[in-house]
């Protein structure tokens, strides 16, 4: 960035923490409401504090580049199902769930159990869901150091994912630490609105830029994933340039046999993650539970669900155009993953016919490989390669040391495969090869190990745009920039706090130190902030190995799995089925704790929203016949703690049924009877 978009950048950022300390000054942690006042901003929040707290808490670099990132592959606008989905799912929190948990003056969602069954649900969930929040910290460090080495390496620069993680990982732990929720609400406000404008701005200046291109690329197939590469006249409008480009890929409702997110899914699948995520889960409902009444509760979520239908043309639009415009940028980002894969693919077939191995390669060695070939160049260790940049996707740049340490690691009978679509368009020699490789391999061995490669890395989306499209000079960059740092901080601050909030008030206080005083937990949770930051530094870098995936957005959604179809289970059965004994709660939870990975193990090739449902049924069922057997002799009673006023919105329901017609028009537009058909 340039001296203006430094300038702009800094100055964003002081004022949003400026903003955040400033409002949350003068909190009495000292007082008998010390853990109120820090965890939950003394329950004092407004609707628009909490409208613009909830889709800042949300939308992170986990959406803006694991979002775009899956837009770029062959979903393309199918992946915005999680953002419209979510603005019905959140209408219903609205006005089926949120009366509930602010009649019982809760702080936690694991204490709601306590609440409706017993101690053992409370702990089970506490425990759970501090497990996947460390994931979730991880993922959204992750692609924040992602964004920030794509940056990087467009201007020639190496920038390592440990390095990038630990300089969000600390900004975001000195930023909550620091004010708790009431700074964090604050500061979402500001981050929020920015979030959005700064998305309108990638978009405009993409479509500028699909104008004037000479050559774009698009997937005219979403079964196959197959690319082609288009010519336009310099007359061509970027609009009838991206229709022609990406009609196949507006289109809601993917193939049922779609890896990642068939339409099935969206029968039942994907609502599961939605109810569970905008209903339960702690660092999203920790707004709603700082509501300073139940009608200002109500109108901040319709509020966050009218903007959740904007957030598409904000994210996915722009991934979409990022793949029209940078193609080959993504498949040459792929190639410092698929270089390890491959220097073992040599180990397993010294005799391809298609990769091969260059050492000390010269430039024009390098420039002059066919598409139809792949060249490791192998440099001695004492070259400094992290300058270099391959000149195309079948070129990977490995030190030897590397290259040796690739070709030691493998170990026993190994499959080379791709998860991504578009692999075998982009690499047709080599696809043609592997699966002749492959059909050897397993021929001859019953277990196998399997390495996976990648065609393009669809996740470096949103670094392209930033890199390629915003003008110099103008300080848009700098703005950009600084609302999607913003974004990281805002989501690693609401998952930190509820973190440390989940770990002080259902674990130490409830089971270690209950005689804890108020200014004893907040101490508490501030230390609980800074040791899930370092965890999250740590974890972050992992997610970068293409063995997990090539989308760490599919990564987040599918290991929340191991908890979501349980926890709503068990929340929708306690409160529509009163008679249901205490014990069901523990039941349903290890339902899915061990069905869930139980299937994936057994049925490996069945969607995970797929799974999710399946397990959300057992679960039910369970929890059905031991009310059967066992019911209760009196319904559960929900007895009112009157900690805020519980009278409802009228306006907010009005607004609500507004938001599920606009959704239900959405649909329709971006399917085979409007744009896609």
């Amino acid at each position: 960035m340039n001296p203006v978009d430094l300038t702009v950048f800094f100055l964003f950022v002081v004022a949003v923490i400026t903003v955040g300390i400033w409002k949350s000054r003068g909190e009495e942690l000292q007082s008998d409401h010390a853990a109120s006042d820090y965890f939950l901003a003394g329950r004092g929040l407004k609707w628009w504090l909490i409208g613009f707290s909830l889709i800042a808490a949300n939308i992170s670099t986990e959406q803006f580049v694991g979002m775009s990132g899956n837009a770029a592959s062959h979903i393309g606008m199918a992946i915005a199902s999680y953002e419209w989905m979510a603005a019905v799912t959140l209408v219903v929190v609205a006005f089926a769930f949120l009366p509930y948990f602010l009649r019982a003056g809760i702080y936690t969602m694991p204490e709601f159990l306590e609440y409706r069954y017993n101690s053992g649900a409370r702990i089970i969930m506490a425990g759970a869901t501090v497990f996947i929040y460390l994931l979730l910290l991880g993922a959204v460090t992750y692609s924040g150091a992602l964004t920030i080495r794509t940056i990087a390496a467009e201007r020639g620069m190496d920038i390592s994912l440990q390095a990038g993680a630990l300089v969000i990982g600390l900004i975001a732990m000195v930023y909550v630490i620091a004010g708790g929720l009431k700074a964090c609400a604050w500061a979402d406000l500001i981050q929020g609105s920015a979030l959005i404008i700064g998305g309108g701005i990638i978009m405009f200046f993409s479509f500028q830029m699909l104008g004037n291109a000479d050559s774009l690329a698009g997937i005219t197939d979403a079964r196959t994933g197959e690319v082609v590469i288009r010519e336009f006249s310099p007359e061509t409008g970027a609009m009838t340039r991206f229709m022609e480009l990406n009609s196949t890929r507006l289109n809601m409702f993917l193939p049922s046999t779609d890896s990642t997110l068939p339409w099935t899914a969206l029968l039942l699948g994907l609502w599961i993650p939605n109810f569970y995520y905008w209903g339960l889960n702690q660092y999203i409902t920790q707004r709603t539970l700082g509501s300073a009444s139940l009608a200002e509760g109500q109108k901040g979520i319709v509020f966050a669900a009218f903007m959740k239908l904007l957030i598409p043309f904000v994210i996915v639009i722009p991934g979409l155009m990022a793949f029209n415009l940078f193609a080959g940028n993504m498949q040459v980002a792929a190639a410092k993953d698929n270089g390890p894969v491959l220097a073992k693919y040599l180990a397993a077939n010294p005799q391809s016919e298609v990769v091969s191995v260059l050492t000390s390669p010269s430039e024009a060695a390098l420039l002059s490989v066919p598409e139809n070939r792949y060249v490791l160049a192998v440099y001695p260790d004492s070259h400094d390669i992290t300058r270099a940049k391959a000149p195309g996707g079948n070129v990977f740049l490995l030190s030897e040391s590397d290259f040796n340490a690739a070709q030691a690691d493998l170990s026993g009978p190994t499959v080379f495969i791709s998860d991504d679509y578009a692999f075998a368009s982009a690499n047709p020699a080599l696809a043609r090869e592997l699966e002749t490789f492959n059909a050897t391999v397993r021929a001859a061995n019953k277990n196998v190990a399997t390495e996976k490669l990648l065609g393009y890395k669809y996740d470096t989306a949103l670094g392209q745009l930033l890199s390629n499209v915003l003008p110099r000079g103008t300080g848009l960059l700098g703005f950009v920039m600084a609302a999607l740092l913003g974004a990281v901080v805002s989501s690693l601050a609401a998952m930190l706090n509820a973190a440390s909030t989940i770990f002080s008030m259902d674990i130490f206080k409830k089971y270690i130190r209950p005689e804890a005083s108020q200014s004893s937990i907040v101490v508490l949770g501030r230390i609980m902030v800074a040791a899930f930051a370092v965890i999250a530094v740590i974890v972050a870098p992992l997610l970068g190995n293409p063995k997990i995936s090539n989308s760490i957005f599919t990564v987040i959604q599918e290991g929340q799995g191991l908890i979501s179809p349980g926890i709503l289970a068990v929340f929708a059965f306690g409160l529509l089925v009163h008679k249901g004994p205490r014990i069901c709660g523990v039941a349903g939870l290890l339902t899915n704790i061990i069905a869930y990975p139980m299937l994936k193990f057994v049925f490996p090739d069945v969607n995970f929203l797929n799974r999710m449902a399946v397990c959300f049924f057992l679960c039910l069922l369970v929890m059905t016949v031991i009310t059967v057997l066992r019911p209760l002799p009196k319904p559960v009673a929900f007895e009112a703690k009157n900690v805020v006023a519980l009278e409802s919105s009228k306006g907010a329901r009005t607004a609500g049924i507004g938001v599920v017609i606009l959704t239900v028009l959405l649909y329709i537009t971006f399917s085979p009877l409007g744009i896609a058909g």
